[in-house]
């Protein structure tokens, strides 16, 4: 494992590279959309000059070649190569443009690049391909994080049965709709200490300075109840349509949000 080195799988516009580059981290950076990463290369024209910064214009899926990416026209968060993720962002009254791209594993990711201290992971519905491309290595990264399942317990259930397979053992729930309130911490926990202010789309603290307690795998899996049925209640593909009970349910708390799991493999007390 490579301390000193993160994965921004899913880098979007760079609103977590820029994070990690400023806390002094190496940087392999994986994104799908061509026009997102022209823009990340005038972003970061500096550090990938001097190679802290490494871009791989890719898409992550079970095999390498070429892949059809469906280009969200309207919200470039949701771009996608899942055909059944692009259909959901078309009932939520989005427009897609498919586009063709080209496809890498995690495992080649890891062979030409090393293992990582931190992987980061957020890409619309193929989360879980890039965190099962983990069991190719003996060497794991020290913590991950995926965006979690919002529809299915089942799917939720799988995801933190896979990261125990894994080696994980320790889990925190971060809820991303919180994460422009969230300050590095003073003195550091991860990397350099750095005044940052969070921009929207970003994943957040990370690590050891990741917020919240961690939890066992069961824990987590308990903690997670309650967010589903706030999220089957209010969420994007809502069970309650009426507006004025909508309001009443988030008058009394049940707010949708998103969350992100981070695991980490460590015997340390839970906190």
């Amino acid at each position: 494992m490579n301390n000193d080195l993160i994965f921004d799988v899913g880098l979007h516009v760079g609103q977590d590279t820029a994070f990690y580059l400023s806390k002094g981290f190496r940087v392999v950076a994986i994104e799908a959309n061509p026009n997102l990463c022209e823009l990340a290369e005038k972003r970061f024209e500096s550090a990938i000059r001097d190679q802290c910064l490494t871009i791989v214009n890719k898409a992550i899926a079970r095999e390498p070649g070429s892949m059809t990416f469906y280009r969200n026209l309207d919200s470039s968060f949701w771009g996608t190569i899942d055909p059944e993720w692009a259909d959901r962002n078309i009932r939520l009254g989005t427009r897609n443009e498919s586009i063709t791209v080209e496809a890498t594993t995690m495992p080649e990711l890891l062979r030409q690049f090393g293992v990582p201290y931190y992987l980061k992971i957020d890409i619309e519905g193929l989360d879980m391909v890039a965190l099962e491309g983990l069991r190719t290595t003996a060497s794991r990264p020290r913590y991950v994080s995926i965006e979690s399942d919002k529809d299915s317990f089942k799917a939720l259930r799988r995801e933190i049965k896979t990261f125990v397979e894994l080696g994980y053992n320790r889990f925190k729930i971060v809820d991303q709709s919180r994460v422009l309130k969230q300050t590095p911490r003073d003195p550091p926990l991860e990397g350099k200490f750095v005044n940052h202010n969070f921009e929207l789309g970003a994943s957040g603290l990370f690590g050891e300075e990741a917020p919240g307690k961690w939890l066992t795998a069961e824990q987590t899996i308990e903690a997670y109840r309650p967010i589903f049925l706030r999220y089957a209640l209010t969420g994007d593909e809502r069970l309650v349509r009426n507006a004025v009970i909508r309001r009443a349910l988030k008058y009394l708390g049940f707010r949708a949000a998103w969350y992100d799991t981070h695991a980490k493999i460590g015997t340390a007390d839970i906190q």
